[in-house]
């Protein structure tokens, strides 16, 4: 898996990149990443690649000249290319499987009040949000979307079994997770957890996935009971 990652601020992924998963991931050649400074590709004297917005209004705006110079140096012709906005498509987990079936990514990090619509119009094949709230820049997020493609990436996660009760899978959050020692600060581990019944302990982490669903996200718990009642 390839991302390719357009930005300002290179710098911003360097540390990120070599920490945790995600850094074995690229020492192993599993994960590999492209960042491309877009200031190389400006044509000012200063490096600039913003400017007043047409129309007024307070910010500047991302000029499409260095974009469009940058990402024909760098495209492949096989990558998606996204970019991320508040106003785009909330990113969930569906969209997360589907971006993994792609081979290259490219990211573009916006800034400021934006891009230049005519590098979105022409470029960019979604447009993806990771929650209602607005950032300093789409760095922050470009990081949140390789992480989480990353992990259906094979070989990425040291135990791939784990993804099929993560959160949000079958529109359930995660139950409680614990570990040693079974008493802490005078509460014990739920006794079913100590039984080695796997069918009661299946039943009960089944209960609490729905109880916190319900609890927490009645929107998923709602797609969820949907789902039950046609089958799926």
């Amino acid at each position: 898996m390839i991302f390719r990652i357009y930005t300002l601020f290179p710098e911003f992924f360097e540390s990120p990149l070599r920490s945790g998963l995600m850094g074995k991931a690229v020492d192993s050649g599993i994960i590999k990443f492209e960042i491309v400074d877009i200031r190389h590709y400006s044509e000012d004297r200063f490096k600039r690649c913003d400017d007043y917005p047409y129309g007024g209004g307070s910010g500047m705006v991302l000029q499409a000249e260095p974009y469009a110079m940058a990402m024909e140096a760098n495209e492949s012709g096989n990558a998606l290319r996204v970019y991320m906005t508040p106003s785009g498509r909330p990113l969930d987990q569906n969209l997360v499987k589907k971006m993994s079936g792609y081979g290259e990514i490219s990211i573009l990090c916006g800034h400021y009040e934006g891009i230049d619509q005519r590098i979105i119009d022409r470029y960019v094949d979604e447009e993806i949000s990771i929650g209602d709230y607005v950032l300093s820049g789409g760095e922050f997020a470009a990081l949140i979307v390789a992480d989480a493609v990353s992990r259906y990436v094979p070989g990425f996660m040291s135990n791939e079994e784990s993804l099929i009760e993560e959160s949000f899978e079958s529109n359930l959050l995660e139950y409680p997770q614990y570990t040693r020692p079974c008493e802490y600060g005078g509460v014990e581990v739920p006794d079913v957890l100590l039984s080695g019944n796997h069918s009661k302990i299946a039943r009960w982490r089944l209960e609490k996935r729905i109880e916190k669903t319900r609890a927490i996200r009645p929107d998923l718990y709602k797609k969820y009971l949907m789902r039950k009642i046609l089958g799926e």
